[in-house]
């Protein structure tokens, strides 16, 4: 691997520097009066979604300067590599070919040597076969009744993806089927997703590529108690409610589920890029097998325009480089995306995982410390909720938030002018945060003089517009890998390894320590600092 100069070394980085210099207080109202047609030059499209840009704090010269340090950092090179199959993840010595998942039957993208598009297609096919027989409720459970209870059992990237896809296609899914999902290793998770299920309906999908996750067999475990004491404790009823997602043959059997309902991923699907793998049965169930190929042919559209449009018309390049660009210039810490679609309300959950996970990096490729920031913080809601409550500190706090707004032109649920309303809405969010309220402008609406300060709105607060026509299953898709490859343009950039996922190891070996020593009978002895040693034996006081 050839050695990269330090980033903030380049050219364009010191360029980029002093542009941030010279335009920084530029205010957005000066940048509009100035340009005619800045709302129109400032958009891009790709894979049904349209991007509006113009109301970040940028320039013809801030783009030019943003793709000049793409090309600096190699991303051109990079893009290629990970659609090649390279292994790109170093840390793992592995591929990184979500891309693959979404790949039509008649592509070559290859891992080792080997043709990885068949393996999936079948996996999916397998899939659909199942899907059908639950649906059509060809498939019975032990008792004969068909299954109208789905329970989806996994953690982090097997169920933030699973119950985003689920909220988000809710529209079109099977509504004579119940859906639940079950991540927290928290009782209070299984209990309340169960309470009112009919063991006899039930199907559980236990999400686990080892199958050894704490959490995820934690709860599998008492699934299958669940389920046992229900149905009269004959454990030949498992395999007729329990089917799994993983590669562990062996676990997965000594559980008591038939491996021929055993759906496999790969290694080369990182866990919160894989919601388009097997880990999406519970969506498939839910919407269908069309409805699933559906949602990928959306990734693959979206996948295709990340590979092929110029970066100047790229959105997941332009997305990517105008977040690096208020992260490690503007200093913002925060990213808000405000879906104004209810359907979406699980999307910024989602993407905290896929954004935070990928890029909270603190060293490069090579294990050097980096001197810029990585990886902002995503969080949001969905509009107008988030109006009524914390959209007053990205109107008038000290705090700069870039926000992304997603908003479509046709409701899948039309409701008297609700959907204009909620339009409404979003466009005059982005353009009071874009233009603010001058203290003149104050001032002329007879406002009191001591009052002003309090209701002025300085405005100059950027936004991206993503605008699509309905949410449907391909959108959904193209929305996702949008996100994706976002993600990845930042990461190639600062150069990390956007694909691996150390910061979570540490705090769950300490766990496994702890766990012991919780449930011992006799006092344990403890060499942890005073802190925790003191919280573990007053938990174990309070136990007794």
């Amino acid at each position: 691997m050839s050695e990269l100069p330090p980033l903030t070394t380049t050219t364009a980085w010191r360029a980029l520097g002093d542009h941030y210099t010279r335009m920084h207080e530029t205010h957005l109202r000066d940048l509009f009066a100035r340009d005619a047609q800045r709302g129109t030059r400032f958009t891009a499209e790709g894979a049904g979604l349209y991007l509006d840009y113009s109301k970040n704090r940028v320039t013809d010269e801030t783009i030019t300067l943003l793709l000049k340090l793409a090309e600096e950092a190699g991303l051109r090179g990079k893009v290629d590599a990970m659609f090649r199959g390279d292994k790109i993840n170093i840390t793992e010595n592995r591929a990184v070919l979500h891309t693959a998942l979404r790949a039509p039957r008649n592509a070559v993208i290859k891992v080792d040597g080997e043709n990885v598009v068949p393996q999936v297609h079948a996996v999916l096919d397998k899939m659909a076969a199942f899907c059908q027989r639950v649906r059509t409720g060809e498939w019975k459970g032990h008792s004969g009744k068909r299954i109208r209870n789905v329970v989806n059992i996994g953690i982090g990237g097997s169920d933030l993806g699973p119950v985003m896809a689920y909220e988000a296609l809710r529209h079109y899914t099977m509504r004579e089927m119940t859906f639940r999902f079950v991540s927290n290793v928290d009782g209070i998770d299984f209990v309340e997703a169960t309470h009112d299920l009919d063991p006899h309906e039930t199907l559980f999908i236990i999400s686990s590529k080892t199958f050894t996750t704490l959490e995820t067999m934690t709860n599998a475990q008492s699934a299958r108690d669940w389920l046992l004491q229900g149905l009269g404790g004959d454990s030949k009823a498992v395999a007729k409610h329990f089917v799994a997602v993983s590669t562990n043959a062996k676990k997965v059997a000594e559980f008591g589920i038939d491996t021929a309902n055993m759906f496999e991923f790969w290694d080369w699907v990182g866990g919160r890029y894989s919601m388009d793998s097997a880990i999406g049965l519970s969506t498939m169930l839910a919407v269908g097998p069309d409805g699933f190929r559906e949602m990928l042919s959306g990734f693959h559209q979206m996948d295709e325009h990340f590979r092929t449009a110029p970066f100047a018309k790229n959105l997941p390049v332009l997305m990517g480089l105008l977040a690096l660009w208020y992260a490690d210039f503007f200093k913002a810490e925060t990213i808000a995306v405000l879906p104004y679609e209810q359907y979406l309300k699980r999307f910024p959950a989602y993407l905290q995982q896929l954004t935070m996970e990928s890029n909270g990096k603190h060293v490069t490729l090579s294990g050097k410390q980096v001197d810029y920031a990585t990886g902002a913080i995503f969080w949001g809601e969905p509009g107008t909720n988030g109006q009524h409550s914390f959209y007053q500190l990205i109107h008038q706090g000290t705090r700069l938030i870039p926000c992304d707004f997603i908003a479509f032109s046709h409701a899948l649920t039309p409701l008297g002018r609700h959907h204009d309303m909620l339009i409404a809405n979003v466009l005059a969010q982005a353009e009071a945060l874009a233009f603010g309220k001058t203290a003149d402008e104050v001032r002329k609406e007879g406002t009191p003089d001591w009052l002003v300060p309090h209701r002025v709105f300085q405005g100059n607060r950027p936004s991206n517009m993503i605008f699509a026509d309905r949410l449907t299953p391909a959108i959904l898709g193209a929305l996702v890998a949008l996100y994706e490859h976002s993600v990845f343009v930042q990461g190639a950039i600062w150069n990390i390894d956007s694909f691996d996922q150390w910061g979570v190891e540490l705090g769950k070996a300490l766990a496994q320590k702890i766990i012991p020593e919780l449930e011992a009978p006799a006092e344990p002895v403890l060499s942890h600092d005073s802190s925790t040693s003191n919280l573990i034996r007053r938990y174990r006081a309070a136990r007794k």
